[in-house]
């Protein structure tokens, strides 16, 4: 299994900075698929945008997510993803329920691994902000956040919630932690 580490968690709760500090540490990063998929779409016809055609948006997530890990399955060293395979199923499934495509996803996620543990960064609403990529309220990203948290666990990984803490200290906190996966 290569050395693919997820952080995921609550929309609004530092994942991205998080990601530009291990980032500014010399790790390999990936950033999020959906903000690359929004300010895609935004620059063209906005057909996959999440507000507008969330099930187009989520099966954009999951090829773009597949793509990410082609690309670094030769990487020798950590590489650190924010969000990823998991979360874009997560929410093709919470888009476009059924049994048909709930059994492609699942098999598809078991063929992609990532690292068993997963650091979730759980909501902060003190740094919750809207932008032109993040158009959902907190309670939205909440709602979010707990399907991630009872998805992840049904796909044999397990969580470490990131403390609501400075970004040094979460990049600490995540270093001191990839060690003992």
């Amino acid at each position: 299994m290569p050395h693919f580490h997820v952080i995921s968690g609550c929309s609004g709760g530092g994942k991205s900075s998080l990601l530009a500090e291990l980032g500014q540490r010399g790790h390999s990063i990936v950033p999020e698929p959906g903000r690359r998929i929004v300010a895609k779409e935004q620059a063209g016809d906005g057909a996959a945008l999440p507000w507008s055609n969330p099930a187009a948006f989520a099966r954009r997530a999951i090829a773009l997510s597949l793509r990410d890990l082609e690309e670094n399955r030769s990487a020798e060293s950590v590489v650190f993803f924010d969000r990823g395979l998991i979360d874009a199923a997560c929410a093709l499934l919470h888009t476009s329920p059924g049994k048909n495509e709930e059994d492609r996803v699942l098999a598809l996620c078991a063929q992609h691994r990532y690292q068993p543990v997963v650091f979730m960064t759980p909501p902060w609403p003190e740094i919750y902000v809207n932008d032109a990529q993040r158009k959902h309220d907190l309670y939205a990203a909440v709602a979010e956040y707990e399907r991630l948290c009872a998805f992840y666990p049904k796909l044999g990984y397990r969580l470490i919630e990131l403390p609501r803490n400075g970004i040094a200290f979460r990049a600490d906190f995540v270093e001191a932690h990839i060690g003992k996966t």
